[in-house]
């Protein structure tokens, strides 16, 4: 499973409808949190992601994706957590985030640490994917993040090693699969011969606020899910440039250049609370992909390539 949940799709200012930033990702069980806008953790509870966070992702501290934190934290102290909990912040922001997580004067009991992440680093490394941070164009120290996961193993051609090779099913299969060669009728069967190239895992990048940027094209590179910043449509384009954020159509020309799957637009400003569709027809004109214009409570499940 590699599913996402936007918890927080306003631009700076919330309305009735969309929450500041934040982004659940649900990956096999592993439960990451991207920014953590006020009241993320009754979008949370709203839409039934639960608590159980092992990390959390900052893209920068401007307080719309920041100030949620203090409250989550408090949460999740009293329904008495005890797994620690990771909060990954751009480096130089470790102090200013810190604070801000400080300022409902919790102390949680609950081992919680500050960890400092540049462009071009691993926040996080797990068993089988890892979430890499990426350069952006924001007016403040900022990153983006991208969920990157590793190459599976090749198909394994059961046609070929029953009837061809004539092994029959059993341990030889799988340690083939795994990469081990296999004794059968004093030969030796290689597992290339039965295993195709590897496959790729899946890709799912998050920008945070940003004007388009080579470093999120390239960090997108062939995403199966691209969520990017589209605050404003093309009416306020020089906006968007003088602020630091993107329109619809800007992002949607960059996951057209990146080779995206899909793209999910959100931050969106809250001049466009019920005409925000015109930003989903103006990306459309850009990309041929998938286009979501993100809303609060969407789910969208990531599906491998193949």
């Amino acid at each position: 499973m590699l599913q996402v949940t936007f918890l927080g799709t306003a631009g700076a200012v919330p309305t009735t409808e969309r929450n500041p930033s934040a982004v659940a990702v649900n990956r096999d069980g592993d439960r990451l949190l991207f920014d953590v806008g006020e009241g993320t953790q009754r979008q949370m509870m709203r839409f039934g992601t639960g608590f159980a966070v092992s990390d959390v992702f900052v893209t920068h501290a401007h307080g719309d994706h920041v100030l949620g934190l203090p409250g989550l934290l408090q949460t999740m102290d009293f329904n008495d957590r005890e797994a620690p909990l990771t909060v990954h912040v751009p480096e130089g922001e470790r102090s200013t985030i810190r604070s801000v997580a400080r300022v409902a004067d919790t102390d949680p009991s609950f081992r919680l640490r500050f960890e400092a992440v540049a462009p071009g680093e691993v926040a996080l490394r797990a068993e089988d994917y890892e979430v890499r941070a990426f350069e952006v164009d924001h007016d403040a120290t900022a990153v983006g993040y991208a969920l990157v996961e590793d190459d599976r193993k090749g198909k394994f051609d059961r046609e070929k090693a029953e009837h061809e090779l004539d092994i029959p099913p059993g341990p030889k299969y799988s340690k083939l699969h795994r990469g081990e060669p296999v004794e059968h009728d004093g030969r030796t069967v290689h597992p290339d011969e039965v295993v195709g190239p590897p496959r790729p895992g899946r890709r799912v990048v998050y920008t945070g606020d940003t004007r388009p940027a080579a470093t999120a094209a390239e960090a997108a590179e062939d995403a199966d899910l691209l969520i990017h910043d589209a605050t404003f449509a093309d009416d306020r384009a020089e906006r968007a440039a003088k602020t630091a954020h993107s329109t619809a159509r800007q992002a949607a020309a960059l996951a057209d250049r990146a080779g995206v799957k899909r793209l999910a637009l959100t931050h969106v400003s809250s001049r466009y609370a019920g005409e925000a569709s015109r930003m989903a027809e103006e990306a459309g004109a850009a990309f041929d992909g998938e286009v979501h214009l993100a809303h609060d409570g969407l789910e969208l499940d990531v599906p491998y390539p193949d």
